[in-house]
């Protein structure tokens, strides 16, 4: 029995074919051609005729839906897959995670780190990286929101940052619009800022929302914040792991030991969780709190009782305040 050309080709279309890798990975370049594109793949793996793919694309008439971009294929694919995968923009993506709490610089390292992300922004400081965002007003720190963003390989680390960027404005807006009444912060980057520290501060999520309620009632008394984490921040690569009473004397315009309100932009990056808290906070009298040692705090409403707690969980003297 003759087979046809055409049945030849339907049973080749439908074959596995042989890849010289485990996955062979590609990215498509706009304007590549359907005898460029075979090409492309045959050089990166596919053990194939590469006239012989690029008569199939060409044969199936849809060549001129091939979209751009980067994908994968494994064995066991046959070229009506990997064509059907190609149409579909069947992307093989990869991920990037922002952890909550995170600096803006981790947030750096995590993009440097990145597997198959196309690095735009290593060489420029935090400024020129906002200002290449299109959001030269705002500080970078806090400015993005934690999330698993997920991403082809070819794209630059603007685009992921981008969607970050905007993923928090939105966060923040939708708080905002949710905020409380009454509260001793003017501004959608105000409640940024707390969320920032009650985030830092926080052990057990069940309590983020009394956390930001002891701000709270120390921004409306004018007493000072007394959070350490703004302090460790405005220490920056001086500080080693050991908080001392020095570093809580020492004036920066983080150290809200020496200075009252808030630092002037956030200190880390708070997940949606602590954005809601800082807006509506838990109507509380607690104007202090210290960790007990097991990711809760123990809350005091006067500074006797708060000292009384900081000597019984953290054994030290109770001369020295903290939240």
């Amino acid at each position: 029995m003759v087979l046809s050309a055409g049945a030849v080709a339907l049973w080749w279309s439908h074959s596995p074919l042989r890849l010289r890798h485990t996955v062979v990975e590609l990215t498509i370049e706009r304007g590549r051609s359907a005898a460029q594109v075979a090409d492309d793949w045959v050089q990166a793996g596919v053990d194939a005729p590469a006239w012989a793919l690029g008569a199939y694309f060409r044969w199936s008439g849809d060549t001129r839906r091939i979209r751009a971009g980067s994908y994968a294929v494994e064995a066991g694919t046959s070229p009506q897959a990997l064509l059907s995968k190609l149409v579909r923009g069947e992307e093989s993506l990869e991920s990037v995670v922002f952890i909550e709490g995170w600096t803006f610089a981790q947030i750096r390292q995590a993009l440097a780190r990145a597997p198959g992300l196309r690095q735009t922004l290593q060489d420029i400081d935090d400024r020129a990286v906002m200002q290449a965002l299109g959001a030269a007003h705002l500080p970078a720190e806090g400015w993005f929101f934690p999330d698993t963003y997920r991403y082809a390989r070819g794209v630059s680390d603007r685009t992921v940052l981008l969607s970050a960027h905007e993923a928090m404005r939105r966060q923040v807006d939708k708080a905002w619009e949710q905020r409380s009444p009454d509260l001793p912060i003017r501004s959608p980057a105000e409640a940024l800022v707390l969320a920032s520290i009650v985030e830092k501060e926080t052990g057990q999520a069940a309590e983020r929302a009394r956390i930001a309620g002891v701000f709270i009632n120390r921004l409306r008394l004018g007493m000072p914040l007394q959070t350490d984490p703004t302090v460790i921040y405005g220490l920056g690569s001086a500080y080693d792991g050991n908080l001392r009473k020095r570093d809580l004397q020492t004036d920066t315009p983080f150290n809200t030991y020496t200075r009252r309100g808030l630092p002037p932009h956030a200190i880390a990056m708070p997940g949606a969780q602590s954005l809601l808290a800082a807006v509506q906070p838990e109507s509380t009298k607690a104007l202090y709190f210290v960790a007990r040692g097991d990711g809760s705090s123990h809350f005091s409403a006067d500074l006797n009782e708060h000292n009384r707690a900081v000597w019984r969980y953290q054994k030290i003297p109770a001369g020295r305040t903290q939240p």
